[in-house]
């Protein structure tokens, strides 16, 4: 597995922390970030793939292929903008490029699977398609999420790629029934295995104390060293 691919099943769900979790559990390897299309910032300003850079480490490698200043969709986004939108072809040789130099590269989504990167229609499920690469789906924990994420899944399964499993982005400290039954119905949702659940507020954490503790948090098939079961 040299390129995964990271989709939400939406916006704001943790997938960047996620993201930087998955690249910090791979001690001793040489990880890069892709990020093809970042929204909602202004030049010069931190975007998600070098909030991955902060809190994974400097292992990590961050490429960002294009920046629309307001916080839309990136085909919307470009479009107001008068810019020229991300095509799926781009992030895959990208990705491709990048795989010749490092040992895994992830490609993290801006919202969700077929959020449009341009205005024919083109989303981050052409890129994976194009890579034939896995997609980790990213999901709430709470109440909801089981719809999109079989949602999700079902689109990824129509245009035969694969779903590696799914992460929780931003797990409670105090999880509420919903989130705690979710852990054993998710993966019944995704038709995939639950690969880890990263608490809320992580993100805010030392990037010394995230990497240390990010391993505990996912599944061995993301780097980690928790085996999540039914019942969690």
């Amino acid at each position: 597995m040299t390129i995964l691919v990271v989709s939400g099943t939406g916006t704001e769900i943790g997938k960047t922390v996620v993201t930087a979790a998955v690249a910090a559990a791979a001690r001793g390897c040489r990880v890069a970030v892709l990020k093809p299309a970042q929204t909602g910032l202004r030049p010069g300003e931190p975007g998600d793939a070098s909030e991955v850079v902060r809190l994974a480490g400097g292992h990590v490698t961050a490429v960002e292929l294009a920046r629309f200043p307001e916080p839309l969709a990136p085909a919307t986004a470009a479009r107001r903008a008068g810019l020229a939108p991300v095509r799926p072809y781009e992030v895959a040789e990208a990705a491709e490029k990048l795989a010749t130099e490092h040992d895994l590269v992830l490609v993290e989504g801006a919202g969700g699977l077929l959020v449009r990167f341009d205005d024919e229609g083109a989303t981050l499920a052409d890129a994976a398609r194009l890579l034939a690469a896995p997609v980790l789906v990213v999901a709430q924990a709470g109440l909801g999420t089981l719809n999109v994420t079989a949602l999700t899944a079902e689109a990824l399964r129509a245009r035969g790629l694969t779903c590696l499993g799914v992460v929780v982005g931003s797990m409670p400290a105090e999880p509420d029934l919903a989130a705690r039954c979710n852990v054993d119905d998710l993966p019944v949702a995704a038709g995939a295995p639950l690969l880890g659940a990263v608490p809320a507020g992580a993100g805010a954490l030392a990037p010394a104390d995230f990497r240390a503790r990010a391993a505990s948090w996912l599944a061995p098939e993301l780097g980690g060293v928790r085996t999540w079961t039914t019942g969690g």
